[in-house]
């Protein structure tokens, strides 16, 4: 059985150590990483999976940053550990998180696959853009409000403490 339960300080190097599994190295050379350097994850969004032996077999990551001026979550990295991938546990991890984030945020943005994160109700942002070299055809938004992306344009950038969501 699998449990989905907030990250605590204590699961940061296991998840430290599931994204580097799951990704190439170098992987904080990407764009979105620029954007999270010096900002703190949004904590309540943050979730693991762990397996009923207690291993950590998932991880889900929020970034608060801006669209323009409009304040946006950065979903990612989001991770399933290879011997989990294809039982639905990613789609778990965006489910139960993007709830969790509903009522409180606006809009989510991530860079993605548009075939697998459509399904979730994510849909290309033409007037939004991410640090190069970010292929645009990637930058994907959820409306967590109806309208929440009417008319918001412009560079994603950090989001510091301090300002409201």
């Amino acid at each position: 059985m699998i449990t989905l339960a907030r990250e605590t300080p204590d699961d940061w190097w296991e998840v430290e150590t599931l994204y580097d599994l799951c990704f190439a190295p170098g992987r904080e050379a990407l764009s979105s990483y620029r954007l999270r350097e010096g900002t703190a994850p949004v904590a309540e969004l943050c979730l693991v999976a762990r397996d009923g032996a207690g291993a950590l077999v998932g991880a889900i990551r929020y970034w608060p940053v801006r669209a323009g001026t409009a304040p946006a979550l950065l979903l990612g990295p989001i991770a399933v550990h290879p011997t989990h991938q294809g039982e639905g546990l990613g789609a778990s991890l965006i489910c139960d998180s993007l709830a969790r984030a509903a009522g409180r945020w606006d809009r989510v943005l991530l860079v993605g696959d548009k075939a697998y994160y459509g399904r979730f109700g994510f849909f290309r942002l033409d007037a939004v853009t991410m640090p190069p070299p970010t292929n645009p055809e990637r930058v994907l938004g959820l409306a967590l409000r109806p309208g929440a992306w009417d008319g918001v344009r412009g560079a994603v950038r950090p989001h510091r403490p301090g300002a409201s969501a």
